[in-house]
């Protein structure tokens, strides 16, 4: 009997079931943002595998940012921009626009996209249900020559104090995706602005989610020959810090994950969102597209 070849697609499709049986019923939380998110086709894209997903028994939560789009409308608005220690100072002015960008076009343009691909969504910020209660950030700096610590204020920026994870839940009961602008309130009323990358990771962390994936415009962590390293265990961290393999802005986005990861989530994946459908391609594939940090490198 002649062997029948199998057309690829039914080869992949075929292949996707023992992810699909591990990931059935777990909660995936996407960090969405960078050039994905500018890009119309690949933003597409995105709510397309999000919509598959729910689809396939998933239950995705997409925590986004706006960096791009907050400061476009700050430079249209003529808002003077400050910063300290490399950070900008969010006044009250640059709060409101922040909010405005971000729980508004941004989030809703977000909804729009999944429900456009056959989904359900439905558009919070962390303000709503006290999703994300949020305490001022406050750096302490130690001068060098003379010792003294300061505190440096950066206003209306913080960082999550604690995550009430009961709408969420109740969203992901209805079969709808919770997208998430991280916007948090203060135990006083005032609002702020949240980090989007610190945001997703918390509330990873609040609902033990399967899997945090961070999606970013490089391919994740690359050894000293600039090939992928796609399993990272995190007590080697320390050491690829320490020799230089990882260096500027990808050392606080693997020590937030290392520290998702102690926190009970069992991997966070760094991968390029410039890559099409590559939330599908970490998930659903045999070899994923990022660097996944986990306990155990497996």
């Amino acid at each position: 009997m002649t062997d029948i070849p199998v057309p690829e697609t039914a080869r992949i499709l075929s292949e996707a079931l023992p992810f699909l049986q591990r990931y059935d019923d777990q909660v995936i939380v996407v960090k969405f943002g960078g050039h994905a998110m500018v890009d119309r086709k690949l933003s597409q894209q995105f709510a397309r595998d999000m919509v598959m997903l729910k689809v396939c028994g998933l239950n995705p939560i997409v925590v986004h940012g706006g960096g791009p789009q907050i400061n476009n409308m700050l430079d249209k608005l003529a808002v003077k921009a400050e910063f300290r220690e490399g950070l900008r100072v969010t006044d009250q002015e640059t709060m409101n626009v922040v909010e405005m960008v971000l729980a508004g076009s941004i989030n809703k343009s977000i909804v729009a996209s999944i429900q456009q691909a056959g989904g359900r969504a439905v558009g919070i910020s962390g303000k709503d249900g006290s999703l994300m209660i949020a305490e001022r950030y406050v750096k302490q700096k130690t001068d060098a020559k003379t010792g003294k610590v300061e505190s440096i204020d950066f206003g209306f920026v913080g960082e999550p104090a604690r995550i009430n994870i009961e709408i969420l839940e109740t969203i992901m009961k209805s079969d709808a995706i919770p997208v998430i602008a991280p916007i948090g309130v203060g135990w006083d009323g005032d609002t702020y602005n949240v980090n989007a990358d610190t945001a997703a990771g918390a509330i990873a962390t609040a609902i033990q989610a399967k899997r945090l994936l961070m999606l970013t415009d490089v391919a994740g962590v690359l050894d000293k020959n600039k090939e992928l390293i796609s399993e990272l265990k995190i007590g080697d961290v320390p050491a690829l810090i320490a020799d230089g393999t990882i260096t500027a802005g990808m050392i606080p986005k693997i020590e937030s994950a290392v520290a998702v990861v102690e926190s009970g989530v069992e991997g966070v994946i760094i991968l390029d969102g410039r890559v099409p459908h590559s939330v599908l391609l970490e998930l659903l594939t045999p070899h994923g597209v990022g660097t996944r940090v986990s306990r155990t490198g497996v």
